[in-house]
């Protein structure tokens, strides 16, 4: 029995998605739920699994095309998948409004055991495709020989290495031209569109950590021994920031129209930088997260952001974002607010400086802070009273705790 392997059904809120890439080709033997292909959409990248064993027919989208839902990718043959799958043509894809697709070619199954049959993640695999690796030619570390993205980065930076200096043909100056990701292209169209359309201004303020980091210190070995989870930075801010949001509604809403929408409650996005561009995985309902549940749930979406592997409605939905540039050695900067939401807080290196105190000239571990807010509905008392809000919190963190 032939079934036909269909694009999934997409949210509401995404229109289609771009065949990234097949990892069967037409005559291939494949297992049920066995990845076929990945679809990449503005936000995140779907993968499309076997529905049965059998073997792969036809491919009838070829890479880099658009679909759409319900939209039939491939045919495949329902049955035990055998040893060695005979070779089968691609079928011709349909026409579609824009003119004919051109249908992928068929490519050798690989060897058994090899790593170009082990399942790479989407991410792994982009990695090679930007480098135009093979990924034979990479040992893996993981288990079973798998490769993973750390074995890529590490394997490009002892190839550059071996070849410092390399001269471009007859001493010329080279250049290339890389088409956008679906998910770089809405980053771009996002952060114009939000330049054009809010009255965006950014305050700053400075926080001492003292207090938070010997908290940090003196707790750090149980709760990671109680909770499974490292006690970072983020839950102490996101903490801070729900309860300034609390005493600040306008900064937790949003402009519709000629409206003001206000949220009673208070789902964080948490700004997660992956090779592909900036995501923005939200917490939902931070209020009543303690702080082990909100590191635990950071730690998650970092690690299947960097997977590719976050679904749609994880990345939907905020209503305040923060973003930490900190982590990559950013002393200041203006951050740009994730629409429709009207404000974003910027997270930045913590450096050790002189600061006055009680009258003595004292080393302090600092932060400058930033909120960029839309002008429109925050006004600028508010916006400094909430970095204030925050900065208190964090320089006496028992306020955190007692919530006042």
């Amino acid at each position: 029995m032939t079934i036909e392997v269909k694009v999934p059904q997409l949210p509401e809120s995404v229109a289609d998605a771009t065949l990234v890439a097949w990892h069967k080709s037409a005559g291939d033997a494949v297992a049920r739920d066995e990845n076929l292909v990945d679809l990449e959409t503005d936000k995140v990248v779907l993968e499309v699994p076997a529905p049965a064993n059998g073997v792969l027919k036809e491919i009838r989208i070829a890479d880099g095309t658009t679909v759409t839902s319900g939209e039939v990718l491939a045919i495949l043959e329902e049955g035990e998948a055998p040893a060695s799958a005979p070779a089968a043509a691609v079928a011709e894809p349909a026409a579609k409004e824009s003119g004919e697709r051109e249908a992928a070619p068929a490519e050798p199954v690989a060897e058994a055991g090899g790593k170009a049959a082990a399942k790479l993640s989407p991410s792994v695999r982009r990695l090679l495709d930007e480098h135009g690796l093979d990924a034979e030619s990479i040992p893996g570390s993981a288990r079973d020989g798998r490769l993973t993205k750390a074995d890529v980065n590490k394997y490009i930076a002892d190839r550059g290495k071996a070849s410092p200096g390399v001269a471009l043909p007859d001493g010329g100056r080279g250049e290339k031209r890389v088409p956008m990701t679906r998910l770089r292209a809405r980053i771009a169209e996002r952060l114009v569109e939000v330049q054009q359309s809010a009255a965006m201004l950014t305050t700053f303020n400075e926080v001492d950590l003292t207090k938070v980091m010997a908290l940090r210190k003196r707790y750090r070995d149980r709760f990671e021994k109680d909770h499974g989870v490292r006690l970072g930075f983020m839950s102490f801010f996101v903490k801070a920031a729900v309860q300034a949001l609390g005493r600040f509604p306008a900064v937790n809403a949003y402009v519709d129209g000629s409206e003001i929408v206000y949220h009673d409650y208070f789902d964080i996005g948490i700004a997660v930088s992956t090779e592909r561009g900036l995501v923005v995985p939200v917490l939902r309902d931070a209020d009543s997260l303690g702080f082990a549940e909100i590191e635990q749930g950071i730690g998650d979406f970092a690690g299947r952001a960097r997977d590719g592997a976050l679904t749609i409605e994880e990345m939907t939905g905020g209503t305040f974002t923060i973003t930490n540039g900190g982590v990559f050695g950013s002393l200041l900067s203006t951050p740009i607010i994730n629409p429709p939401q009207s404000a974003i807080l910027g997270m930045h290196k913590i450096q050790e400086r002189p600061m006055v105190v009680d009258g003595q000239i004292l080393v302090r571990p600092m932060m400058y802070l930033a909120l960029t807010y839309d002008h429109r509905i925050i006004d600028g008392r508010e916006s400094v009273q909430f970095l204030v809000a925050i900065k208190e919190a964090l320089e006496d963190p028992a306020r955190l705790l007692l919530q006042i």
